[in-house]
């Protein structure tokens, strides 16, 4: 099976439809499920401006998280099913395709992401020790020259530096 096409063919949905593709998933079990995880890109604020140029930095109120609907993964997964099928991109008898937003725990993977939500809270695990560490939580504060920043709470609150490359695994905490 050819993933990488899998992903391309995805991409190319997701962005037909001003979306885009946060990860794919081959998971064989009692059955093969291919998933496929959708989101909406955020948009920048608008400055609202005249011929003289911006009126102060007003901004115009944009949600800067945008869901993802149940009609968003619908259109998603019917054009992607007809490609996987005419293209042959599955080999072998039936699957299941599953498209769907992240969640409000995604996961984090690209530099972008860790960028993206800065301010949020989130847990991450590192391979090996930063500082004496492997487990952190905390708010996100950005991304730069290949490592996360993250704002630590506690007895002393830190800024800690995590390199993307020494991350195994990192996640949004849902707040309420």
């Amino acid at each position: 099976m050819d993933f990488e096409r899998i992903r391309a063919a995805a991409e190319r949905v997701a962005r037909s439809e001003g979306l885009e593709v946060v990860d794919v998933e081959w998971k064989i079990g009692k059955q093969r499920f291919l998933r496929v995880y959708i989101d909406r890109v955020a948009k920048p604020a608008a400055v609202i401006s005249d011929a003289a140029g911006p009126l102060e930095a007003t901004q115009v109120a944009n949600d800067p998280f945008p869901k993802i609907s149940h009609a968003d993964c619908e259109r998603v997964s019917q054009q992607l099913s007809v490609i996987l099928d005419v293209e042959e991109l599955v080999p072998g008898p039936g699957y299941i395709l599953e498209v769907s937003s992240p969640g409000m725990d995604r996961a984090l993977k690209k530099a972008s992401d860790f960028e993206r939500f800065r301010g949020r809270l989130a847990k991450i695990s590192t391979t090996e020790p930063v500082g004496d560490a492997k487990f952190f939580e905390g708010r996100l504060a950005g991304f730069g020259d290949g490592t996360v920043r993250m704002e630590l709470k506690g007895k002393e609150p830190r800024t800690v530096e995590l390199p993307l490359k020494a991350i195994r695994k990192a996640n949004l905490v849902v707040e309420f």
